[in-house]
């Protein structure tokens, strides 16, 4: 038994919480004393409780009171009843109202411990069945997650906190940076795993039919509505509902969200009545929807629904301890698909991989990988394989080395910089110089100008 296990007792008669104190306190246990269920409540809401001994008959508040408000405040509470006026019904009605136990009155003292050891042995079982449904949860959350570097290695503790609550999450991040991949890991350390993952992009659906794929239709309810259609929050029914692009969401729609958010329930179209829906709702976002709800674009009370939890994912170029890990697992994937051996990467491959800033983060990545999987069968990917783009990103020594000593020259500075710019545009289209224009975002005389002023 641990020291440290504190039970509170609640009787009005003070020989009796004498007696029950003596004995808790000799077989070791810390002990508080209330007078009725109203000051045990108090003491329940101010310090933490292994068990709670309660008597039923009290003035004021009596124990059954007690037991709904006390499991209210804390629904994992070990309490066991006592009374005088024992009872068959007393007794089921107080386990039906979620005590652990029943003792009658009067009592030996050996009926106590004997009670008490069972309820404390059940609440140690507790907490290691929930200790373990934890680290079930962070196995599932980062099998198919690559993240050696400390802060995805926060992600994921926040990831299997948040899975085990049905608080809807807002995931935000840059385009690329596996918002989708985190939604499904949320889904699978769930006690909703079981149930379906539902991944919709409402920027992929067209505006006319947004709403009855979302929230389904009546056969009859529009041109075109031959049958009747569940719709994707129904086929969600019981797990998660992935919206991804939350951002791009019509406005008119956004208060039928507000209320499944808000309410548990749908209205498809064509229908007037509602239907509940028991769907933990993950939306996802590269925009700013702060912002836009600032602007009028995107519903501020939909915001502050969605983003009782906000999940920002960091960008890939932060990520440097994950990059090497992340192409080593892209090109082993890719390579047992198309049953070919693994490639290598040199060291110098690896160097300006971890240089480059990827825009498109890890999708990017997969893409390059890939790539390099199809242009290349050497059991070694050396750095000249590389896209442009990345062979020319300028390591910080370099940079370095141009700011260093006397040569401080910004317009130097800038000369290197655009050459390097043009250098990576050309190469990246082929030598199409009308294209390289258009990426470097200047007209093509400018380009010409350029290129002749560098002598590339």
């Amino acid at each position: 038994m641990n020291s440290a296990e504190k039970i509170l007792v609640i009787d009005d008669e003070p020989s009796l919480r004498h007696l029950l104190n003596t004995i808790l306190t000799d077989e070791g246990y810390l002990v508080d004393e209330a007078v009725n269920g109203a000051e045990g409540l108090k003491c329940l809401l101010q310090d933490t409780y292994s068990l709670i001994l309660s008597d039923i008959r009290m003035p004021e508040m009596d124990g059954l009171e007690f037991i709904r408000q006390a499991l209210v405040a804390s629904p994992e509470q070990i309490i066991i009843m006592m009374s005088a006026y024992g009872s068959i019904d007393t007794a089921i009605e107080c386990v039906k109202l979620g005590a652990y136990d029943y003792i009658s009155k009067p009592f030996r003292p050996d009926d106590v411990i004997l009670t008490v050891k069972k309820a404390l042995e059940r609440l140690k079982l507790q907490h290691e069945n929930s200790q373990l449904r934890q680290r079930l949860c962070e196995q599932k959350v980062t099998t198919n997650i690559i993240a050696t570097s400390p802060v995805m290695q926060q992600v994921l503790a926040k990831v299997a906190t948040l899975a085990q609550v049905q608080s809807p999450v807002l995931i935000c991040g840059e385009t690329g940076t596996g918002k989708e991949l985190i939604a499904r890991a949320l889904h699978e350390g769930s006690p909703r795993c079981s149930k379906p993952f539902i991944a919709v992009n409402c920027s992929a659906i067209a505006t006319n039919l947004i709403e009855s794929e979302l929230f389904g239709h009546s056969k009859g309810a529009f041109t075109g509505a031959n049958k009747a259609h569940a719709g994707l929050f129904a086929a969600a029914n019981g797990g998660t509902l992935f919206l991804d692009e939350i951002g791009e969401l019509p406005l008119d729609l956004q208060p039928k969200l507000l209320r499944v958010l808000q309410e548990g329930e749908i209205r498809p179209v064509g229908e007037t009545k509602t239907r509940p829906i028991d769907v933990r709702i993950v939306a996802a976002t590269a925009r700013d929807l702060k912002l836009a709800s600032n602007q009028g674009l995107f519903r501020e009370d939909l915001f502050y629904r969605l983003a009782v939890v906000e999940l920002n994912l960091p960008a890939l170029r932060t990520r440097v301890e994950d990059i090497s890990a992340l192409c080593c697992h892209f090109l082993q994937r890719i390579a047992t698909r198309e049953k070919r051996s693994v490639p290598q990467l040199s060291k110098e491959a690896i160097a300006a991989l971890q240089r480059y800033r990827w825009p498109g983060n890890v999708r990017e990545m997969e893409n390059v990988m890939e790539k390099m999987m199809i242009f290349h069968s050497s059991k070694q990917i050396e750095l000249e394989y590389l896209p442009p783009e990345i062979i020319q990103q300028q390591p910080q020594g370099d940079i370095d080395a141009v700011v260093s000593g006397d040569n401080l020259s910004i317009k130097k500075a800038i000369a290197a910089i655009e050459q390097q710019y043009i250098k990576a545009a050309i190469q990246q289209t082929g030598g199409n110089r009308v294209q390289a224009a258009k990426l470097l975002e200047i007209s093509l005389r400018s380009l010409h100008y350029k290129i002749k002023e560098y002598g590339l």
